[in-house]
């Protein structure tokens, strides 16, 4: 894609033999290889600020300054989910930190690492100024997140900061993964500390090799599979790794064993392949899973609840493998970690490890008679989701394309994903407003790929984080975004329906306090404001073929570009689950 990555560049700095604490955290940060710093900027943190630019000179790592801390972590999370990489944020004191909280809890849920920096103070209540310093200081600032990070420290020296960040990046980075937080002292961030402290080797300070599962498991787990007359395979989360992939396919294909896929995590398995039973849902079909006696989880978001939509009350008749170090990180605060399922063999360990192994252990099982049931999508008259989904396939087919976040309203059955990097799943979290910040970070780990990053995302979505945008117009990151808007929170319209329905009250009265219109608002300017191109509203079906086109050939041109596409309020009978009685976003 056309346009060069912008690098904000300061002028030379005369070499100084005096140094600040924030010199030395920020030359550790370079030591352990963080690519890029996103933050909205506070006084909190103005010497770890000053060090970024003066001292390193705005190069590894490089600020990616953003208009609201809650795309910043964002952006963070979707580059680690593209790239496999972690990259860094910094959040102003509690405020910011307060303001980042949902995207953080994101990140946790989704199982990204994210380092996160927060500063506060300063600490000595002797150095703090009036009023200010005094509201931007808490007495444990890290409870705010202490619940979805994995761990969060508070040095108090040079030394201590650097330990705090080799450990910090270590645990971020060993499974489960997960966004980890170190909250900077101000008065240690401007303390002059003459000669820097020796860097520690960072080398020695890694995450850990992935565990291999123990042989006896290993081995229960493959005669399970080899003798099953109707294995199945739930595959969760998993890496972006195209040899993972690879061997995932060629499991499936020695034990002849139907795949499920997750709508809410990213692209796992070819979706057109004969063996995948059925569009990835948010609500996987439990009918189509209830005849397997043999069940392999490799790291299913909800394992519990996948058995219960299948055999409801009755006893679970199959066999379940799991492979998943998930409980390593369950907490009590959060029930993210869904239902306890049962389990016949358990391995605690990441699915990436266990597949080949069960791949080499497994005995090839007689090819079964097809059974996959294709879902055959009618053209539409009216601009819909279906209808954005064929004409953006159409336009599409061919290109490498990398869809950051889909709309609730999406069925599985749309698109085909044929590589791990085809789709990054949902937001780990359920809030709104992550859609534009995942996008731009998905788009910040692929420029240079040629593979063009898309985020479909709901007009609720796209509001509360559009200015994510900016970021992305200013450091030349080329994405789409196509905005299916249906001027409501429509989720929630059928919430009220329900209850309207249950309590015998009007349903025409469902769209109080939900509908996005009156005035209407212009999502196209709204993008063109922030520096982008925007194109719409699309209202019509013969407008949308062209209006997309146009949007790719400008994000082609290195652009980033969001077409308002002004869809019926709906979901489709084919989507697996009732929404209205999903989670409330």
């Amino acid at each position: 894609m056309a346009g060069e990555f912008l690098r904000d560049r300061p002028v030379p700095v005369a070499e100084q033999k005096e140094l600040w604490g924030s010199d030395a955290i920020a030359a550790m940060l370079r030591a352990l290889d963080i690519p890029y710093l996103a933050l909205n900027p506070g006084a909190s943190y103005r010497g770890l600020h000053d060090s970024i630019v003066n001292y390193l000179g705005n190069e590894r790592p490089q600020m990616l300054l953003c208009l609201h801390e809650e795309a910043a972590v964002a952006i963070a999370h979707g580059y680690a989910r593209a790239s496999g990489r972690m990259m860094g944020v910094v959040l102003h004191s509690n405020v910011g930190l307060m303001h980042g909280s949902m995207a953080i809890f994101n990140a946790w849920c989704d199982r990204v690492p994210v380092l996160i920096l927060g500063a506060t103070g300063p600490w000595d209540a002797a150095r703090r100024r009036p009023w200010i310093d005094w509201i931007h200081t808490a007495s444990d600032q890290g409870a705010l997140v202490r619940d979805y990070t994995k761990w969060d420290n508070q040095p108090a020296s040079v030394p201590a900061a650097y330990e705090a960040l080799l450990r910090a990046a270590q645990m971020a980075n060993t499974a489960p993964r997960g966004p980890t937080y170190i909250n900077l002292d101000a008065a240690l961030q401007e303390a002059k500390i003459g000669a820097l402290a020796p860097l520690p080797d960072v080398s020695r300070y890694r995450a850990p090799e992935p565990v291999r599962p123990n042989d006896e498991g290993l081995r229960e787990a493959a005669r399970l599979l080899s003798t099953a007359k109707n294995p199945a395979i739930l595959v969760g989360r998993v890496s972006r790794s195209e040899s993972a992939w690879k061997a995932r396919v060629a499991l499936a294909e020695k034990l002849q064993a139907k795949v499920f896929t997750d709508i809410k995590t990213a692209a796992a398995f070819p979706t057109d392949h004969p063996l995948h039973a059925a569009p990835p849902a948010t609500f996987p079909d439990g009918k189509l899973l209830r005849d397997a006696d043999v069940i392999l989880s490799l790291d299913w978001v909800d394992t519990a609840g996948t058995l219960k939509a299948a055999f409801g009350d009755a006893p679970i008749s199959a066999k379940i493998i799991r492979v998943s170090v998930d409980a390593h990180l369950h907490r009590g605060w959060s029930a993210d970690y869904q239902g306890l399922p049962p389990s016949d063999v358990y391995l605690m360990c990441e699915p990436d490890v266990a597949v080949p192994l069960l791949l080499e252990a497994a005995r090839t099982r007689p090819a079964a008679v097809n059974q996959k049931q294709e879902i055959f999508l009618k053209e539409d008259d009216a601009v819909s989701i279906r209808a954005l989904a064929r004409v953006f396939n159409e336009l599409t087919e061919g290109m490498e394309v990398c869809i950051s976040k889909l709309p609730l309203g999406w069925n599985g059955a749309y698109r085909h994903w044929h590589h791990p990097l085809d789709y990054l799943g949902a937001d780990g979290g359920g809030g709104v407003g992550a859609g534009p910040g995942l996008t731009v970070g998905a788009a910040l780990a692929l420029k240079g790929t040629g593979r063009m990053v898309v985020g479909i995302v709901g007009d609720g979505d796209f509001l509360m984080g559009n200015t994510a945008l900016w970021t992305a117009a200013h450091y030349k990151l080329p994405c789409l975004f196509l905005v299916a808007n249906n001027r409501s929170f429509y989720n929630d319209e059928l919430h009220q329906e329900r209850v309207a329905k249950e309590r015998g009250r009007p349903v025409e009265n469902k769209w109080i306090g939900q509908r996005i219109d009156e005035p209407d608002i212009d999502l196209a300017m709204m993008a063109r404001s922030q520096g982008a191109v925007g194109i719409g509203p699309v209202r019509h079906l013969n407008e949308l073929k062209d209006s997309i086109r146009q949007a790719i050939e400008h994000v082609k041109a290195g652009a980033v570009c969001v077409v308002d596409v002004r869809v019926m309020p709906g979901y489709d009978t084919h989507m697996s689950g009732a929404p209205a009685s999903a989670a409330r976003r």
